[in-house]
């Protein structure tokens, strides 16, 4: 009998993002008598720890919450961490041979680009190496053509949309090098969404202003972590713009993260407290996407956004700004509403909808007979191919 292939895979945490998602549901439709995984984090924390298999081997540099403030008594523990990590990502060995205990992998696998160096540096010259890209690299601190070069040291780089594949493809110098690159759509359970959606919301705060009128109020959700990528600063701007030009609406935040008090202290102070809600870390951010008018996608940059794909498999009306993977993922406008990437782009995305809701009929008979271009299982058998064939 074949032996099993050994796999690391390294991430920062199972915290609520876009790819700690996905990593979460390929690793949950793996089949679990066919490989030998260790996961390592660099910190031990995040909602999807739970999910993991049982037979996934669990490792991690440090354990606990994210420390997201400067509060004197944590400036300690994170300073800590921060020189921890960087200790052994200087000296690789001696990470691998503590807690990775002087195992041989035959399969080196950064989970998202920001592990690129750790894997690339890894004292293991003999394992095969993939990277799985989730962002559009330019808008990253990778922008220039040679930061992304030295992706090309991976046996397999995974990306999620046509543009970054695009860009890959224009780097690249030979044949060989152009077949290193595989276009993969992200696992994506649409049973699971279709299941959870139903379930009933997390407690949560309510909206006062406009509650008591007879006529439904339009409530825009946005969906991801709280940080400088998904906009939200510029999502409750034009939430207070339009609210002073008389436009009745309400608008929903789900999620965390390390921004969630500096928007909460935005929203504060620009007197929206009554019409924009900010619910924090949910487990299931479903039943508010299903419950909205509208699911707003408010990100200055992305690689091919998760959340876009669970907004059209619950068939909602769709605004987002023109950031990488969404012309793909929207069939280049006819499954929903592109605006430009701005904050203006946002301002006449909503008054669209507040002021012309049916201008989003055409998009809802498009999405009514949708199927998704690909299936959970097809997802899962394509990067197993991979992995099988390297």
């Amino acid at each position: 009998m074949e032996s099993k292939k050994k796999i690391l895979i390294r991430i920062g945490s199972l915290r609520h993002g876009g790819a700690e998602k996905v990593l979460t549901t390929f690793l949950k439709n793996l089949p679990e008598n066919q490989y030998e995984i260790d996961l390592l984090l660099n910190l031990y924390s995040g909602k999807y720890l739970a999910e993991i298999p049982k037979w996934v081997n669990i490792l991690y540099l440090n354990k606990g919450e994210m420390i997201t403030t400067n509060r004197i008594q944590d400036i300690p523990r994170k300073a800590f961490r921060v020189l921890y990590q960087k200790l052994l990502k200087t000296f690789p060995k001696i990470l691998y041979s503590t807690i990775l205990k002087g195992k041989k992998y035959d399969i080196e696998f950064a989970a998202i680009h920001g592990f690129r160096d750790e894997i690339l540096n890894s004292p293991l010259p003999s394992s095969k190496k993939i990277v799985w890209i989730h962002n559009d690299l330019r808008k990253t601190h990778f922008q220039n053509d040679h930061e992304i070069r030295i992706f090309f040291g991976f046996d397999k780089i995974m990306v999620i949309s046509e543009q970054i594949q695009h860009d890959f493809q224009n780097l690249a110098k030979n044949e060989e090098e152009r077949n290193r690159i595989v276009r993969i759509y992200n696992p994506l359970d649409t049973k699971e969404i279709h299941l959870k959606s139903d379930a009933p919301k997390s407690p949560e705060g309510i909206l006062k202003t406009f509650s008591n009128l007879e006529k439904p109020i339009p409530t825009f959700v946005g969906v991801g972590t709280v940080f400088p990528q998904k906009g939200f600063d510029r999502l409750l701007h034009v939430h207070k713009k339009l609210l002073n030009e008389g436009f009745r609406h309400h608008v929903k935040i789900v999620g965390d993260g390390y921004d969630f008090e500096k928007i909460k202290k935005l929203k504060k102070n620009l007197g929206v407290d009554e019409t924009a809600e900010m619910i924090g870390f949910t487990n299931n951010p479903y039943p508010h996407v299903k419950e909205a008018d509208f699911f707003i996608l408010s990100s200055r940059y992305e690689g091919f956004p998760t959340v876009l794909f669970e907004a059209i498999t619950l068939k909602k009306n769709i605004i987002a700004t023109d950031v990488s993977g969404v012309r793909e993922m929207l069939l280049d406008g006819k499954l929903g509403l592109i605006v430009e990437n701005s904050e203006e782009g946002i301002y006449e995305g909503i008054k669209k909808a507040l002021t012309d809701p049916g201008s989003f009929e055409p998009y809802q008979r498009e999405l009514r007979n949708y199927e998704m271009p690909f299936n959970l299982e097809n997802s899962v058998s394509s990067i197993m191919k991979i992995i099988d064939e390297l």
